[in-house]
């Protein structure tokens, strides 16, 4: 599973936790904020804080989150095929 990591959307820190099936559990100000879930390309969805069901509602902020966790795992695959191919180079 991939390690936690820290994005910032509209001068606002968020400490992201990773858990299976594409839901991130955020943290804003060190405590627990929310949690989302990938549902399209584009689309993200906030979780029920109860019954850790999809919210079907429309959130800006959520999906500018989502945004931001999206470009993070892209960066880090690059960074990844790019050691990957340098280590191939050694050989």
């Amino acid at each position: 599973m991939q390690q936690p990591f820290d994005i910032i959307v509209a001068d606002t820190h968020y400490a992201v936790f990773p858990e299976p099936e594409e839901t991130f559990t955020i943290y804003k100000d060190g405590k627990e904020y929310l949690q989302i879930q990938k549902d399209a390309e584009n689309q993200w969805l906030k979780l029920d804080e109860e019954t850790a069901l999809p919210l079907f509602e429309p959130n800006e902020e959520v999906n500018q989150i989502g945004k931001a966790i999206s470009e993070y795992k892209e960066e880090e695959e690059d960074d990844e095929d790019e050691l990957f191919d340098e280590e191939e180079e050694d050989y």
